[in-house]
């Protein structure tokens, strides 16, 4: 038997069912790894549009004026933009229709809000729930393969009158490699999960943060009288 045995030749030599095992983890590992990239961008990019419309909603603008901002590249908002756009424009407009029942105004900019809100953490989360799949499933698959690869291995001792460790020793090899490419593609994917859900929940903190201060601004302006306005 060749010591130097590599990875690929522990594959090749597999039989069928433990180099599918291999080839859907590493499929598995793949797609995770390019999740985890394109989350990070996104994230990263949510973080960054955050810091740059609340610089520009707490630099004095009216918000008449911030809103016609907005509205012209209403089709690209997303995160905060898109639930003041969200929440200014059914203000307006039941402002306009309802002003007399200022409650009522404020309860469907708040639920318009709420509503916008929820869209965008949905948004946020975007493949980490493929992410946690893999993460808990990975290990069970590849200790699936190296169960079965084990099992192959003593079986093919069963035809020989005389066992030794160099007739098991490649099949437990090409087994016990599942479990590593299992444990190759959690670990990274609880990482990545644990991390980006955390930006998440910090994002989503922030969007809350803004909807509660917008609605109080709005609130004052619901309720302001025809001299205060």
């Amino acid at each position: 038997m060749n010591a130097e045995l590599s990875i690929l030749d522990l594959f090749l030599q597999a039989s069928l069912l433990v180099k599918s095992v291999m080839l859907v983890l590493l499929s598995m590992s793949l797609m995770s790894w390019a999740m985890i990239i394109q989350r990070s961008r996104a994230l990263s990019q949510a973080s960054q549009k955050v810091e740059r419309f609340e610089d520009r909603f707490w630099s004095g603008v009216d918000l008449s004026q911030l809103y016609q901002e907005v509205k012209a590249r209403k089709h690209y908002l997303s995160g905060s933009e898109q639930i003041f756009y969200a929440g200014f424009t059914e203000f307006a407009r039941l402002h306009r229709s309802n002003g007399g029942v200022p409650e009522g105004v404020m309860e469907g900019a708040s639920r318009a809000m709420r509503v916008s809100l929820s869209k965008e953490v949905e948004e946020l989360e975007t493949h980490l729930p493929f992410l946690a799949t893999v993460g808990s499933i990975s290990p069970y698959i590849g200790l699936f393969g190296t169960v079965w690869g084990i099992m192959h291995a003593f079986i093919g001792l069963g035809a020989v009158k005389q066992a030794t460790l160099a007739m098991v020793a490649p099949g437990i090899a090409e087994a016990l490699v599942a479990t590593a490419m299992g444990l190759f593609a959690a670990i990274p994917a609880v990482m990545a999960h644990n991390r980006l859900s955390h930006k998440v929940n910090r994002l989503e903190n922030d969007y809350a943060n803004f909807m509660e201060e917008f609605s109080s601004i709005l609130h004052r302006q619901a309720f302001a009288t025809p001299k205060e306005q």
